[in-house]
């Protein structure tokens, strides 16, 4: 995102402008016919939260389990507790995902949000926060309460204290904080991170540096491959080569980003995963 002037029209957030543009999918029913292709095609199981009525559509399309349902909530005014409990209790979602409190000008351990979390843990349900990076330019150019400094991991300390029996993985690794990160994970043993989002939208040189600096940490095993593609269903094959091309990781360290860590996390049976080298 290029710099610009407050009092001048600002630069173009996306732009065509380059060699292979990206391009958004062109409806709901052609972003679904896009993700099942690439479920299909890569063998894929994911995570997904967002429109309750589209990701209703998606679990009935996709093959049984690969489509992951979250519910997710920023502040305590989007939801009561007893309806965030009766939404986890029907079955259908299976994590508490995005949390975002932090778009909300809000810390994700401000105890207004410490009841749902609580209904997490004793169900334990997968809970994944949203905390560093929003976007170049987040503040100015969309969300106005957003805060840089409410991405910090540090900011998790006491809600996981209050929290020990909740499982979380933190959305974005935290970037660009990744001694916190490192930190924060180095403190509690059960936290996971996913590098969505950060994976393609940053320079990969930095990219690279962050997730290498994890994986020399010691945290190789606690990495997972995510990519908050949103409207563009390319973002898939583009962030896999990121891991696929990284000359720093093995293949088995791949192989534990792309799904072992993941597996693990999600408690998947990975006996049911049948893999492209074995047919």
């Amino acid at each position: 995102m290029p710099g610009s002037d407050p009092n001048e029209d600002r630069a173009a957030f996306m732009s065509l402008d380059c060699v292979d543009p990206l391009m958004p999918a062109k409806s709901d029913e052609d972003m679904q016919n896009e993700v099942m292709r690439r479920i299909r095609d890569f063998n894929m199981t994911m995570v997904a939260f967002g429109d309750a009525e589209i990701l209703h559509n998606w679990v009935e399309a996709a093959p049984p389990g690969r489509i992951i349902p979250g519910i997710g909530i920023s502040n305590a005014t989007e939801m009561t507790v007893d309806a965030f409990r009766d939404s986890l209790s029907n079955g259908f979602y299976k994590v508490m995902a995005e949390v975002a409190p932090q778009y909300q000008g809000i810390s994700p351990s401000d105890p207004a949000l410490d009841p749902y979390f609580a209904i997490a843990e004793e169900m334990n349900i997968p809970v994944g926060i949203h905390m560093g990076t929003g976007g170049n330019g987040m503040a100015n150019l969309t969300q106005p309460k957003y805060r840089a400094s409410l991405g910090d991991p540090f900011l998790l300390e006491d809600l996981l204290a209050r929290h020990p029996k909740m499982k979380i993985w933190v959305q974005h690794s935290g970037y660009p904080m990744v001694e916190h990160m490192i930190a924060l994970m180095g403190a509690n043993a059960y936290v996971y991170v996913d590098i969505s989002g950060m994976i393609w939208s940053y320079p990969l040189d930095d990219v690279h540096y962050y997730i290498q600096r994890m994986v020399r940490a010691g945290f190789g095993k606690r990495i997972m491959y995510g990519t908050d593609f949103m409207m563009w269903p390319r973002l898939f094959e583009t962030s896999m080569g990121v891991i696929e091309h990284a000359q720093y990781l093995s293949e088995g360290q791949k192989r534990d980003i792309l799904f072992n860590n993941a597996a693990r996390f999600f408690r998947m049976d990975e006996s049911q995963f049948e893999w492209p080298e074995d047919k």
